[in-house]
């Protein structure tokens, strides 16, 4: 079992885009409702006037004894709700049937209610004011979604692709297979993902990474679709197709993201989903009760029981939470942290360890080869030759820090057969009929093939932070090789806030313990475990899990293991695996470990609105009950304040996507 070793204390710790816009909300109904409302109340309002002593008769001439005026508040709110109640009456009808009642059926009830015994004016405007709620709902959520699909919804259709006859031509990205070559124009948006080619500029990556400066790009480098080119003009190889780009996976994971639902937001739909049903028993037995013991129904207990469904209306509290979610959920995106899920968003606030990968986590994961010896009976360009083709194969930092130092040599790769990696040691693979290695000491250890003599050599390199591989065949070792990484300096800034956040830093690795050691000190963490297998670094998360919630960041396929054992698994998406992406539950776009403190303070954010705002919906709740039993609630006075509530809930809940 490896132990974590301390660290002593240093100084820095003193939807798819193609997709048509969504449609208009539905304000005319329940406006027009509303006036009619308006007038119903004010007609009874007039009759009320009129049956005064003293009052000024505004009636037009009786017919058969009624003049027509006292019709006029019944035939405005039957058109109120005529108008916006067809919809309310058809879903609380099917809810009612299946034994479940909801919002609807409390306002279908209260409204038929209320009309029966002549409340006609306050039954109008129940229907209209829900309405409205409603529809203030809608506009919402259209707005939360909108937010991220604004944001996201950025690649253009078309670009313009070489055809092969070598030509240039518009072409729809859809039709644009991975491996055909693109130009960018300086001023266009990169409508793929790709690597480039040829030529150099500036690309404005805020929409995808969230990074704010732009990033220079020159050949080989990577490119994003819905990206900005700023300056220059270059040619890109396509790598993904439009349905699978960073951006297309991008909008993907967020709209999944929407479906789960955060703990809290779970909490309010089952509340809500037993809280209604009570509402429905409790105003019955207001009105029933009463009557049993006084042996004569009361047209003002029934009124009460109308209120009391009216106030038990839920939609505060229900919309409390998907608001509050959608925008933190945008708001992360906007900073380029993908977050796949609104349990993650709640959840991190409770993070108390973090778990960090060394090389392309802490560290930039391009180390470059510093030292090179060939101890063995080979020649040193022989040596380099073998090394440069077994490493060529490889797509771990170290062996393509040996590769390139070949390159640089121009050194000749030979022909390379039966490859295979070896999990947490190296590669492996034929040369020339020979079977050759080419990885750290513990695979020469096992191959019995390393000399005391060179462990102290080796011992001595590693203590200066440098990672050593090892040529081996079957003679023994023929070659040595160093390689340093270098840390990140956002690393370091990244631990320092975590701390300040009250979270504890380990680092997990796979090298030696001196390189582990010395990249600890540097990156500040509060511990280290070297020598780790992708297996030791899972059970190492889920021992740090015990003691509280973990996250683990990561970005290769060896992290994958411990990326889903932790409580929160943080891929770093841009140098990353696909892998180590698709297993994570929050992707850092631009590979800055300083947006995990920023989700963190992102996560204590959305819950303390969370909070407000069902604090806020249950209390008004609980003083309008009380109101209600003393008789001093009206119906449409109850709605009002719901309506009330309702925008301010939704004001408070957009404050999440400013964050």
């Amino acid at each position: 079992m490896n132990t974590a070793t301390a660290v002593a204390p240093c100084a820095c710790c003193a939807h798819d885009p193609a997709d048509a816009p969504p449609s208009k909300i539905p304000w005319r109904k329940p406006a027009v409702a509303t006036l009619f409302a308006a007038a119903s109340e004010a007609f009874e309002l007039i009759n009320e006037w009129n049956a005064r002593p003293f009052g000024i008769d505004l009636h037009a001439p009786t017919i058969n004894g009624i003049a027509p005026a006292e019709h006029l508040p019944m035939i405005l709110a039957l058109v109120a709700v005529l108008i916006c109640g067809p919809a309310t009456y058809k879903k609380g009808w099917a809810s009612l049937k299946k034994l479940k009642p909801d919002i609807e059926a409390l306002m279908a009830a209260a409204v038929t209610g209320a009309i029966l015994i002549g409340q006609y004016a306050e039954a109008a405007m129940v229907m209209a004011l829900f309405t409205l709620a409603e529809s203030i709902e809608s506009a919402c959520l259209e707005r939360a979604r909108g937010d991220i699909k604004k944001l996201l919804s950025l690649a253009p259709e078309t670009a313009t692709v070489q055809l092969p006859d070598g030509s240039w031509a518009e072409t729809d990205i859809r039709r644009t297979a991975p491996g055909s070559r693109v130009r960018v124009k300086p001023g266009e948006r990169i409508a793929l993902d790709g690597v480039i080619l040829q030529g150099r500029s500036a690309v404005n990556q805020a929409p995808v990474t969230g990074e704010s400066m732009p990033v220079e790009k020159s050949e080989g480098d990577t490119v994003y679709a819905g990206t900005i080119n700023e300056s220059g003009s270059f040619e890109f190889r396509v790598t993904a197709a439009a349905d699978e780009s960073t951006l297309a996976r991008i909008i993907r994971a967020v709209e999944e993201a929407q479906t789960r639902r955060a703990p809290v937001q779970r909490f309010v739909e089952r509340f809500a989903a037993i809280y209604t049903p009570a509402i429905f028993l409790a105003a019955a037995a207001t009105a029933v009760i009463p009557a049993l013991f006084t042996g004569s129904i009361r047209t003002d207990w029934i009124y009460t029981a109308l209120v009391l469904l009216v106030i038990g209306c839920p939609c505060a509290l229900v919309l409390s939470t998907p608001i509050s979610i959608a925008g933190g959920l945008a708001a992360a995106a906007r900073h380029g942290i993908l977050i796949k899920g609104g349990v993650f968003l709640e959840h991190g606030r409770l993070l108390k360890r973090l778990a960090l990968d060394k090389t392309g986590t802490l560290t930039f994961g391009k180390p470059e080869q510093t030292d090179f010896a060939a101890p063995g009976t080979l020649g040193a360009d022989e040596v380099l030759s073998l090394a440069a083709g077994l490493a060529a194969r490889s797509d771990h930092p170290v062996s393509r820090a040996v590769a390139e130092a070949a390159a640089n040599r121009s050194t000749a790769l030979p022909e390379v057969v039966d490859f295979s990696a070896v999990p947490g040691r190296g590669i492996a693979g034929v040369i020339g009929g020979k079977k050759l290695y080419l990885g750290n000491l513990r695979m020469a250890e096992e191959l019995t093939l390393c000399p005391a003599g060179l462990e102290r050599r080796i011992a001595a390199l590693e203590e200066q932070g440098k990672s050593v591989v090892l040529l081996v065949d079957e003679q023994g070792v023929q070659g040595l090789f160093a390689v340093a990484d270098t840390l990140k300096e956002s690393s370091v800034e990244a631990v320092r806030e975590l701390k300040k956040l009250g979270v504890r830093t380990v680092m997990l690795t796979g090298d030696n313990e001196h390189t582990a050691r010395v990249v600890a000190e540097q990156a500040c963490v509060d511990a280290f475990r070297a020598n780790l297998l992708p297996e030791d670094k899972a059970e190492a998360v889920g021992e740090l899990a015990r003691e509280g919630r973990t996250g683990m960041v990561g970005d290769g396929i060896n992290d994958a293991p411990a990326l889903a054992r932790a409580d929160i698994g943080f891929a770093m998406a841009a140098a990353g695996t696909d892998t180590a992406v698709e297993t994570a539950d929050v992707a850092l776009m631009d590979d800055d470990l300083r947006k995990i403190p920023r989700f963190i303070r992102l996560s204590k954010a959305v819950y303390a609105i969370l909070m407000q705002n069902i604090t806020l919906a249950l209390g008004v709740k609980a003083a309008f009950f009380i109101l209600a039993f003393t008789g001093l609630a009206s119906m449409w006075a109850a709605v009002f304040a719901d309506v009330g509530v309702c925008l301010l809930v939704v004001a408070n809940g957009l404050r999440t996507v400013r964050q």
